[in-house]
């Protein structure tokens, strides 16, 4: 059963880590470093590195990111329980993407990483 996060904070604090940990041929498989800057309460910037040879969660923007998430922190929990929101909030103009678009397509394979702890 997947793991629902209370909060970015809880989702990239505690729980991306730990699948990160129990899966990382998983992680490997999305090969893309992300970068995402959830604004509001439970909110924060972190820095996922799913193309290493040892996948990691960091807080803050490292600079490395090959693609940056921008979302509000209430939009982007209701992301993370339904994955085909994104698209909706993006062309609504509330989930900013910057650098490879293509990569943001393979989000829910680290949503559905995220939620296996």
């Amino acid at each position: 059963m997947a793991t629902v996060p209370q909060s970015a904070t809880h989702l990239f604090d505690e729980l991306v880590p730990t699948a990160l940990a129990n899966h990382p041929d998983k992680a490997r498989e999305v090969n893309a470093i992300y970068g995402f800057k959830i604004t509001g309460d439970g909110g924060g910037e972190w820095t996922v590195d799913l193309a290493g040879e040892a996948p990691n969660c960091v807080k803050g923007d490292t600079g490395k990111a090959q693609c940056t998430i921008e979302v509000a922190h209430e939009d982007f929990t209701q992301m993370f329980s339904n994955p085909q929101l994104g698209m909706q909030l993006y062309f609504q103009g509330k989930l900013r993407v910057t650098g490879d678009p293509m990569l943001a397509t393979k989000l829910q394979k680290f949503f559905e990483l995220a939620g296996q702890v």
